[in-house]
């Protein structure tokens, strides 16, 4: 188990007498979010089946995770980033030993590039978000949850391409918990899960633009569309400043930096937002992130403060 069991704990200053806020700390991973959960598994399967490289396309963490768990395993890593994601991230990913292929002005141009450099024999191909293996992986944090606090009645958590997403309904349905209400949350540049709800199915937006980077899917994945039909859910879209607001209350609270793709999980119970009307025990994934840095939140701060 390349992952570590996380802490689950009382936010400081949302929870009440009437209503608890538990933070899901998957920011304290060793590659910094929940992906390594995911990637983990895969890469351990590839070990497992005689693969000496892991190729995956990311404009982050999945990249990040990929690259960790490949280090531990003894396997090359091979992470393909769209010219979107920042010289830090990449610079944190070639660190660590892998390398890095900067390919295309988004990630399916990105992935295009990984599909193909995985055809070698020797090489495994790692997707970021969409594989059952992947959801099986995440899922893993569900069982922790349930652990710790079983009376959990609401989880909340932010949706990209939908892996997380997948994994903790995958998860809940394993533990016959598919009473436990789902707020997923995105930002308004970025919203195809709510597309793919609207419209019955997935659909491939025209763009994304959102400071939330790694949230930047046009597509969301089949898998958490459907499965999400078992689950009383609500659909959250907020705006950038909202998720920035997240992210700067979060640093100030719990001293901890994550992504605005985080941030806008943690704008829900900062705003009290109607979807956690009637909710007594929620569970905020605070799903990490790579691509941060104390100066960005600095630089952020001023346009934030209006909606503190």
């Amino acid at each position: 188990m390349l992952h570590i069991r996380t802490p689950l704990i009382l936010h400081p200053g949302l929870s009440s007498p009437t209503r608890r806020i538990w933070l899901k700390l998957e920011n304290l991973q060793p590659s910094g979010s929940f992906k390594m959960r995911g990637m983990g598994l895969m890469c351990s399967q590839a070990a497992e089946q005689g693969k000496r490289r892991v190729i995956c396309a990311s404009g982050g963490n999945a990249g990040l995770a990929t690259a960790v768990a490949a280090t531990r395993l003894g396997l090359g890593a091979c992470i393909v980033v769209p010219d979107t994601t920042s010289p830090m991230t990449r610079q944190r990913i070639a660190a660590i030993g892998a390398e890095v292929i900067v390919h295309g002005s988004v990630w399916d141009q990105s992935n295009q590039l990984a599909l193909e450099l995985a055809e070698d024999p020797d090489s495994q191909y790692v997707p970021a978000f969409d594989h059952p293996i992947l959801w099986q992986g995440h899922s893993s944090m569900v069982d922790e949850i349930l652990e710790d606090c079983p009376q959990v009645d609401t989880l909340v958590a932010s949706v990209g391409g939908g892996g997380l997403l997948a994994g903790l309904l995958t998860g809940l349905k394993r533990h016959g918990r598919t009473d436990c209400r789902i707020v997923a949350c995105e930002t308004q540049g970025a919203a195809s899960f709510a597309a793919a709800l609207a419209a019955g199915h997935p659909v491939q937006l025209d763009e994304v633009k959102t400071v939330a980077s790694t949230l930047a899917a046009r597509q969301v994945a089949l898998g958490p569309v459907q499965m999400i039909a078992e689950f009383q859910h609500r659909s959250v879209v907020l705006s950038d400043a909202e998720a920035i607001m997240g992210v700067v209350r979060y640093a100030d609270d719990l001293r901890q930096l994550v992504e605005p793709s985080c941030g806008v999980s943690l704008a829900v119970a900062y705003l009290d937002h109607p979807a956690l009307a009637e909710a007594r025990d929620v569970v905020i994934v605070v799903c990490g992130g790579v691509s941060i840095s104390a100066q960005q939140v600095v630089d952020w701060q001023v346009p934030a403060a209006t909606h503190q």
